[in-house]
Protein backbone atom coordinates (compact mmCIF):
# COMPACT_ATOMS: atom_id res chain seq x y z
CA UNK A 1 0.00 0.00 0.00
CA UNK A 2 1.04 3.61 -1.30
CA UNK A 3 0.29 6.46 1.18
CA UNK A 4 0.32 10.21 -0.10
CA UNK A 5 0.51 13.07 2.55
CA UNK A 6 -0.26 16.13 1.14
CA UNK A 7 1.42 19.46 2.49
CA UNK A 8 4.20 17.08 3.70
CA UNK A 9 6.48 19.80 4.33
CA UNK A 10 3.75 21.67 6.99
CA UNK A 11 4.55 20.94 10.53
CA UNK A 12 1.46 18.82 10.83
CA UNK A 13 2.31 16.37 7.37
CA UNK A 14 5.71 16.12 8.67
CA UNK A 15 4.56 14.56 11.94
CA UNK A 16 1.92 12.73 9.83
CA UNK A 17 4.82 10.69 8.26
CA UNK A 18 6.70 10.44 11.19
CA UNK A 19 3.55 8.81 12.99
CA UNK A 20 2.88 5.94 9.89
CA UNK A 21 6.97 4.95 9.90
CA UNK A 22 6.34 4.83 14.18
CA UNK A 23 3.48 2.75 13.74
CA UNK A 24 5.30 0.08 11.03
CA UNK A 25 4.88 2.05 7.70
CA UNK A 26 8.16 1.81 5.20
CA UNK A 27 9.37 5.02 4.44
CA UNK A 28 9.33 3.96 0.44
CA UNK A 29 5.55 2.88 0.57
CA UNK A 30 5.38 7.07 1.65
CA UNK A 31 4.45 9.51 -0.75
CA UNK A 32 5.51 13.23 0.82
CA UNK A 33 3.70 15.92 -1.44
CA UNK A 34 4.75 19.23 -0.48
CA UNK A 35 4.27 22.74 -2.39
CA UNK A 36 8.26 23.35 -1.79
CA UNK A 37 10.15 20.01 -1.97
CA UNK A 38 13.27 21.50 -0.22
CA UNK A 39 11.15 21.90 3.13
CA UNK A 40 11.02 18.47 3.00
CA UNK A 41 14.42 17.41 2.54
CA UNK A 42 14.47 15.57 5.89
CA UNK A 43 12.12 13.41 4.83
CA UNK A 44 13.38 12.46 1.75
CA UNK A 45 16.70 11.66 4.49
CA UNK A 46 14.46 9.26 6.28
CA UNK A 47 14.00 7.34 2.73
CA UNK A 48 10.40 8.94 1.84
CA UNK A 49 9.25 9.65 -1.63
CA UNK A 50 9.61 13.56 -1.93
CA UNK A 51 7.09 15.15 -4.60
CA UNK A 52 6.06 18.59 -5.31
CA UNK A 53 2.21 19.16 -5.00
CA UNK A 54 0.77 22.03 -5.21
CA UNK A 55 -3.22 22.58 -4.79
CA UNK A 56 -3.49 25.02 -7.35
CA UNK A 57 -1.79 22.91 -9.65
CA UNK A 58 -3.97 19.92 -10.97
CA UNK A 59 -1.57 18.16 -12.77
CA UNK A 60 1.30 18.02 -10.47
CA UNK A 61 -1.53 16.55 -8.08
CA UNK A 62 -2.18 13.88 -10.30
CA UNK A 63 2.00 13.06 -10.94
CA UNK A 64 2.11 12.51 -6.89
CA UNK A 65 -1.09 10.29 -7.06
CA UNK A 66 0.61 7.96 -9.34
CA UNK A 67 0.65 4.85 -8.24
CA UNK A 68 -1.04 5.84 -4.60
CA UNK A 69 -3.97 3.65 -2.96
CA UNK A 70 -4.60 6.14 0.03
CA UNK A 71 -4.34 10.08 0.77
CA UNK A 72 -4.33 12.29 3.24
CA UNK A 73 -5.60 15.56 2.41
CA UNK A 74 -4.34 18.42 5.11
CA UNK A 75 -6.84 21.43 4.77
CA UNK A 76 -4.87 24.76 2.87
CA UNK A 77 -3.11 27.08 5.04
CA UNK A 78 -5.16 29.89 3.68
CA UNK A 79 -8.33 30.72 5.29
CA UNK A 80 -10.98 32.02 2.78
CA UNK A 81 -9.07 30.41 -0.28
CA UNK A 82 -8.98 26.90 0.89
CA UNK A 83 -11.79 25.11 -1.54
CA UNK A 84 -10.58 25.43 -5.16
CA UNK A 85 -7.29 23.85 -4.18
CA UNK A 86 -9.09 21.07 -2.00
CA UNK A 87 -11.65 20.25 -4.99
CA UNK A 88 -8.25 19.62 -7.11
CA UNK A 89 -6.99 17.17 -4.69
CA UNK A 90 -10.49 15.21 -4.43
CA UNK A 91 -11.10 15.08 -8.20
CA UNK A 92 -7.27 13.77 -9.03
CA UNK A 93 -8.11 11.42 -6.37
CA UNK A 94 -11.24 10.44 -7.50
CA UNK A 95 -9.77 10.23 -11.37
CA UNK A 96 -6.49 8.14 -9.76
CA UNK A 97 -9.29 5.27 -8.20
CA UNK A 98 -8.08 5.98 -4.58
CA UNK A 99 -9.04 3.62 -1.88
CA UNK A 100 -9.05 6.11 0.94
CA UNK A 101 -8.97 9.68 1.73
CA UNK A 102 -8.82 11.13 4.17
CA UNK A 103 -9.43 14.69 5.20
CA UNK A 104 -8.32 16.95 8.16
CA UNK A 105 -11.63 18.80 8.79
CA UNK A 106 -12.67 20.85 11.92
CA UNK A 107 -14.71 20.07 14.78
CA UNK A 108 -18.17 19.61 13.93
CA UNK A 109 -18.15 21.11 10.62
CA UNK A 110 -21.43 20.45 9.29
CA UNK A 111 -23.07 22.00 12.05
CA UNK A 112 -20.83 24.45 14.10
CA UNK A 113 -21.20 28.36 14.48
CA UNK A 114 -17.08 28.64 13.54
CA UNK A 115 -15.91 30.88 11.40
CA UNK A 116 -13.46 28.60 9.44
CA UNK A 117 -15.96 26.07 9.03
CA UNK A 118 -17.94 26.75 6.05
CA UNK A 119 -14.51 25.85 3.80
CA UNK A 120 -14.53 22.36 5.39
CA UNK A 121 -18.17 22.05 5.07
CA UNK A 122 -17.70 22.89 1.16
CA UNK A 123 -14.91 20.40 0.94
CA UNK A 124 -16.84 17.46 2.89
CA UNK A 125 -20.07 17.74 0.83
CA UNK A 126 -17.61 17.75 -2.20
CA UNK A 127 -15.89 14.78 -1.04
CA UNK A 128 -19.24 12.66 -0.61
CA UNK A 129 -19.89 13.54 -4.29
CA UNK A 130 -16.94 12.64 -5.53
CA UNK A 131 -17.96 9.38 -4.32
CA UNK A 132 -14.35 8.54 -3.00
CA UNK A 133 -14.41 6.50 -0.46
CA UNK A 134 -13.48 8.40 2.65
CA UNK A 135 -12.87 9.28 5.85
CA UNK A 136 -13.35 12.49 7.52
CA UNK A 137 -11.19 13.87 10.33
CA UNK A 138 -12.62 16.54 12.14
CA UNK A 139 -10.15 18.25 13.99
CA UNK A 140 -10.68 20.32 17.21
CA UNK A 141 -8.27 23.26 18.69
CA UNK A 142 -4.42 22.92 18.27
CA UNK A 143 -2.55 23.44 21.62
CA UNK A 144 0.18 24.79 19.55
CA UNK A 145 -1.97 27.34 18.79
CA UNK A 146 -1.43 29.24 21.81
CA UNK A 147 2.32 29.31 21.08
CA UNK A 148 2.17 33.03 20.93
CA UNK A 149 0.00 33.43 23.98
CA UNK A 150 2.60 31.34 26.11
CA UNK A 151 5.19 33.49 24.70
CA UNK A 152 3.47 36.55 25.46
CA UNK A 153 2.76 35.25 29.23
CA UNK A 154 6.11 34.38 30.23
CA UNK A 155 7.00 37.98 29.89
CA UNK A 156 3.55 39.78 31.36
CA UNK A 157 1.97 36.92 33.69
CA UNK A 158 -0.97 37.52 31.71
CA UNK A 159 -3.33 35.36 29.08
CA UNK A 160 -6.00 37.34 27.56
CA UNK A 161 -8.34 36.60 25.10
CA UNK A 162 -12.16 37.51 24.02
CA UNK A 163 -13.97 34.39 25.51
CA UNK A 164 -15.28 34.82 28.15
CA UNK A 165 -15.60 31.47 30.37
CA UNK A 166 -15.83 28.78 27.56
CA UNK A 167 -13.54 26.32 27.22
CA UNK A 168 -11.68 24.03 23.96
CA UNK A 169 -11.13 20.41 23.58
CA UNK A 170 -7.64 20.97 22.36
CA UNK A 171 -5.13 18.56 21.70
CA UNK A 172 -1.05 18.59 20.61
CA UNK A 173 -0.38 18.42 16.86
CA UNK A 174 1.15 14.99 17.21
CA UNK A 175 -1.98 13.41 18.67
CA UNK A 176 -3.86 14.38 15.50
CA UNK A 177 -1.05 13.19 13.26
CA UNK A 178 -1.03 9.84 15.00
CA UNK A 179 -5.01 9.76 14.44
CA UNK A 180 -4.50 10.24 10.86
CA UNK A 181 -1.61 7.21 10.85
CA UNK A 182 -3.99 4.90 12.57
CA UNK A 183 -7.34 5.39 9.81
CA UNK A 184 -4.34 5.60 6.55
CA UNK A 185 -2.56 2.25 7.95
CA UNK A 186 -5.84 0.26 9.11
CA UNK A 187 -8.71 -0.85 7.13
CA UNK A 188 -12.40 -0.53 8.86
CA UNK A 189 -12.12 3.20 8.93
CA UNK A 190 -13.56 4.12 5.62
CA UNK A 191 -17.33 5.83 5.72
CA UNK A 192 -16.42 6.96 9.40
CA UNK A 193 -16.36 10.63 10.53
CA UNK A 194 -14.48 11.45 13.67
CA UNK A 195 -14.68 14.11 15.83
CA UNK A 196 -11.09 14.42 17.61
CA UNK A 197 -10.29 16.32 20.71
CA UNK A 198 -8.81 16.73 23.31
CA UNK A 199 -10.16 16.87 27.33
CA UNK A 200 -12.22 20.20 27.94
CA UNK A 201 -10.39 23.26 29.24
CA UNK A 202 -11.60 26.90 29.79
CA UNK A 203 -9.07 29.72 29.36
CA UNK A 204 -8.27 29.59 33.04
CA UNK A 205 -7.12 26.58 32.98
CA UNK A 206 -5.01 26.95 30.02
CA UNK A 207 -3.34 29.71 32.24
CA UNK A 208 -2.60 27.32 35.21
CA UNK A 209 -0.85 24.69 32.63
CA UNK A 210 1.13 28.15 31.33
CA UNK A 211 1.97 28.95 35.26
CA UNK A 212 3.09 25.45 35.78
CA UNK A 213 5.48 25.29 32.64
CA UNK A 214 6.66 28.81 33.02
CA UNK A 215 7.74 28.83 36.62
CA UNK A 216 5.66 31.86 36.87
CA UNK A 217 1.49 33.13 37.73
CA UNK A 218 0.03 33.29 34.90
CA UNK A 219 -3.61 35.04 35.09
CA UNK A 220 -6.39 34.20 32.37
CA UNK A 221 -7.72 37.86 32.02
CA UNK A 222 -11.21 37.92 29.86
CA UNK A 223 -11.09 40.77 26.85
CA UNK A 224 -14.09 42.51 25.41
CA UNK A 225 -14.27 42.20 21.57
CA UNK A 226 -13.71 45.81 21.70
CA UNK A 227 -10.07 45.75 24.02
CA UNK A 228 -9.02 42.68 21.59
CA UNK A 229 -9.77 44.69 18.30
CA UNK A 230 -7.61 47.31 19.78
CA UNK A 231 -5.13 45.35 20.74
CA UNK A 232 -4.70 43.59 17.73
CA UNK A 233 -4.43 46.50 15.73
CA UNK A 234 -1.87 48.06 18.01
CA UNK A 235 0.41 45.01 16.75
CA UNK A 236 0.17 46.11 13.45
CA UNK A 237 -2.20 43.95 11.81
CA UNK A 238 -4.57 45.01 9.07
CA UNK A 239 -8.52 45.27 9.47
CA UNK A 240 -9.52 41.85 8.03
CA UNK A 241 -7.24 39.77 10.24
CA UNK A 242 -8.11 41.70 13.14
CA UNK A 243 -11.90 41.25 12.44
CA UNK A 244 -11.41 37.30 11.34
CA UNK A 245 -9.35 36.85 15.31
CA UNK A 246 -12.39 38.32 16.78
CA UNK A 247 -14.58 36.21 15.18
CA UNK A 248 -12.81 33.18 16.16
CA UNK A 249 -12.58 34.09 20.06
CA UNK A 250 -16.58 35.32 19.50
CA UNK A 251 -17.11 31.72 18.29
CA UNK A 252 -15.28 30.17 21.02
CA UNK A 253 -16.83 32.10 23.64
CA UNK A 254 -19.86 30.46 22.38
CA UNK A 255 -18.79 27.07 22.44
CA UNK A 256 -18.00 26.25 19.24
CA UNK A 257 -14.88 24.31 20.44
CA UNK A 258 -16.34 22.65 23.40
CA UNK A 259 -16.95 18.92 22.83
CA UNK A 260 -16.62 15.99 24.75
CA UNK A 261 -16.55 13.30 22.14
CA UNK A 262 -13.48 10.60 22.84
CA UNK A 263 -12.83 9.41 19.08
CA UNK A 264 -9.62 10.78 19.56
CA UNK A 265 -8.20 8.82 22.58
CA UNK A 266 -10.18 5.43 20.96
CA UNK A 267 -7.92 6.31 17.94
CA UNK A 268 -4.52 6.54 19.24
CA UNK A 269 -4.95 3.76 22.13
CA UNK A 270 -3.44 6.58 24.64
CA UNK A 271 -4.67 9.63 26.65
CA UNK A 272 -3.95 12.47 24.42
CA UNK A 273 -1.35 15.16 25.46
CA UNK A 274 -1.68 16.83 28.36
CA UNK A 275 -1.95 21.05 28.18
CA UNK A 276 1.55 20.71 30.16
CA UNK A 277 3.29 18.79 27.72
CA UNK A 278 2.41 20.63 25.22
CA UNK A 279 3.61 23.69 26.24
CA UNK A 280 6.90 22.71 27.39
CA UNK A 281 8.12 21.32 24.11
CA UNK A 282 6.77 24.88 23.00
CA UNK A 283 9.72 25.99 25.91
CA UNK A 284 12.31 23.55 25.08
CA UNK A 285 14.90 25.68 27.11
CA UNK A 286 12.93 26.28 30.68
Amino acid sequence: MTILVTAASGQLGHLVVDALIARGASPDSIVAGARTVAKAADLADKGVRVVPLDYTVPESIDAALDGVDSVLLISGSEPGNRVPGHLNVIAAAARAGVSKLAYTSVSHADTVELVLAPEHKATEEAIAASGVPAVLLRNNWYMENYAGDLAGAAQTGVFSAAVGDAAVSAAARVDFAEAAAVVLLEDGHVGRTYELAGPRATYADIAAAMSEVLGREVVYAPATTEELSTRLASFGLDEATVGFVVALDTDISRGALDVSEQDLTNLIGRPTTSWVEAFRALTPAS
